[in-house]
């Protein structure tokens, strides 16, 4: 019976169900990174931007090395420019050349963009204590104005072009900002209608509820209910006699409305 015990004390753990290393890669990655950001918080401000910074540009070089191999083939395509062209064309081959740079100058481009938004961002936050649409927009204008200087995009007037990029970056990261604000945060509930809300969706007639806001039938207003209210607001006569009935046999509406009476 020993060596049973024993043998089967030796397989048992070779039973247990092993995890999977994909999930055991992601808790590795998931500690360090949270590890990380409680040092960094620690730092102070030129360290912390810093570091943030040059993690942010390593980020955009590696994206905008990507980028250039996928357009190399594009890059190769534009023509050397001649020395006669005029300003305007000049400027134009030059935005064209910024776009479609080969790796190295779409990853020194896209380096400077991504570490300087994220400089500012880092910034911006600690001294307001709070990432909102001016910070952002604040750090997209820096990183734009950067990346048309260094992209060479402004042609002759560079200074004008550089200003002119970063408000267009902060004015489309200012429209983003906005929008995922908008999409992230969960409707507020009109607390005048947290009754009639809750009546509605037992009866399941929650279809209803833009009938009720519509003619401001609220929650102080269930115990008056008639029918004739009801079909001001183009409720149908079924759902009416359920709305009514319930309000009939509710003891608390019935109270308040006994008491108005």
């Amino acid at each position: 019976m020993v060596r049973i015990e024993e043998k089967q004390g030796t397989i048992a753990p070779s039973l247990m169900p092993q995890q999977n290393p994909l999930e055991q890669l992601q808790s590795k990655f998931k500690q360090v990174e949270n590890g990380f950001r409680a040092w960094l918080a620690k730092q102070s401000l030129p360290v912390e931007a810093a570091v943030v910074t040059t993690t942010g540009a390593a980020q955009g070089a590696a994206i905008g090395a990507l980028m250039g191999t996928l357009s190399n083939d594009v890059s190769s395509s534009i023509p050397t420019p001649q020395a006669s062209m005029n300003p305007q064309a000049m400027a134009s081959f030059k935005q064209a050349q910024a776009l479609s740079g080969g790796p190295l100058v779409q990853a020194r481009n896209f380096a400077v963009m991504t570490g300087v938004n994220a400089g500012i961002s880092c910034v911006m936050k600690r001294l307001r204590g709070k990432e909102d649409v001016q910070s952002s927009m604040a750090a997209a204008f820096g990183s734009g104005a950067m990346f048309s200087l260094v992209s060479g995009m402004g042609g002759p007037n560079q200074a004008a072009n550089a200003v002119t990029s970063g408000l267009f970056f902060a004015l489309v990261q200012g429209g983003l900002f906005q929008l995922g604000q908008k999409f992230s945060q969960p409707p507020v509930e009109d607390v005048n209608y947290s009754r009639t809300k809750s009546m509605l969706n037992n009866l399941g007639l929650q279809n209803y509820e833009k009938n009720f806001k519509k003619g401001m039938l609220t929650d102080s207003t269930l115990p008056l209910l008639t029918d004739s209210a009801l079909r001001d607001v183009k409720i149908p006569p079924g759902p009416r006699l359920l709305i009514l009935d319930h309000i009939h046999r509710d003891p608390t509406l019935r109270e308040k409305k006994g008491r108005r009476g």
